[in-house]
């Protein structure tokens, strides 16, 4: 095969089980990255989303580029200055982008970006959400509206452009599942809030292979939702998690205020309930591999 795929944000979570996917397929790849020189065994060119520099040889034979960078969400306290970095690393790293592409030749058939569920917001119940739902008021909605928005201006250059709106995404390296995991170990799993709310997930090998359908598919265009075809609440997600774990289930739920004193508005991310429906990407023929939360935790905690 021999066709390039250029990623930002290749060495993180989804980054690095995607670029194994990609390999295997016999796709070439290469990493847009800050410290170039502290990748191993990919090819990797230098870029500065502040100083908005990046090194145009990363470009040459390019045919994809997956576009996963953002500052993590979760890492940090949402500060005011914590606001503006997870807002400009997505909205500055998609703008550096389009403006290589615009300004320099290359062979881009298509952009596949990352986006979130968070756009939908995070009150919205039971009901189900769908690409064409109206985008929150929260900060996140505000954040993946500016995202997208800055990635659908690649479509002005004739390059096709896909966005991926990522859930919750589960994989035995890190993430929700290792953070949710850590309380149930010792036997203190219980729901947060009320638990009734929705959590939309999906399996990492599934993501990947979502971002890969979405490159490979010619006919495939515009937003689609990253997440399994069932999402479970909070209180059935920790439930499975602690079965299969072979732990205890039978505390009482960690309080809404407690979770808002100690990590203020980013507890929404907790609370905050989001069913999300995956009708798009299957209605283009995608298959999951672990539509099911069963076969899904089975998977990554069977080890």
């Amino acid at each position: 095969m021999n066709e390039i795929v250029l990623i930002t944000g290749g060495t993180g979570l989804v980054g690095s089980r995607l670029t194994e996917l990609l390999q295997e397929k016999g796709y070439k790849i290469r990493y847009l990255s800050r410290s170039p020189g502290k990748v191993k065994d990919v090819e990797a060119f230098v870029w500065d989303v502040e100083k908005q520099t990046i090194d145009i040889k990363a470009f040459d034979g390019v045919s994809y580029i997956i576009h996963l960078a953002g500052a993590g969400v979760a890492d940090e306290k949402w500060t005011p200055a914590r606001k503006k970095v997870i807002l400009e690393s997505r909205t500055r790293s998609t703008a550096l982008l389009k403006d290589a592409l615009r300004d320099y030749p290359n062979n881009v058939k298509a952009v596949i970006s990352a986006s979130a569920i968070g756009y939908y917001g995070f009150d919205n119940g039971d009901r189900w959400q769908v690409e064409g739902s109206r985008f929150g008021d929260d900060f996140l909605a505000t954040v993946t509206k500016a995202w997208e928005a800055e990635a659908d201006l690649i479509r002005e250059l004739g390059i096709r452009v896909v966005k991926v709106r990522v859930g919750v995404v589960l994989s035995e390296n890190g993430g929700a599942l290792k953070e949710m995991g850590k309380p149930v170990k010792l036997g203190l799993g219980a729901p947060l809030g009320s638990g009734d709310q929705y959590m939309s997930w999906i399996h990492i090998d599934d993501l990947c292979n979502i971002f890969i359908y979405a490159m490979e598919n010619e006919n495939m265009s515009g937003s689609y939702n990253g997440v399994a075809p069932h999402p479970v609440t909070n209180r059935d997600l920790t439930k499975s998690i602690a079965k299969e774990m072979g732990k205890p289930f039978f505390l009482p739920a960690v309080p809404s205020f407690a979770l808002k004193l100690a990590l203020g508005q980013m507890a929404g991310l907790l609370l905050g309930s989001s069913r999300v429906s995956s009708e798009r990407i299957e209605s283009e023929g995608f298959k999951f591999k672990y539509p099911e939360i069963k076969g899904a935790l089975h998977n990554l905690l069977e080890n």
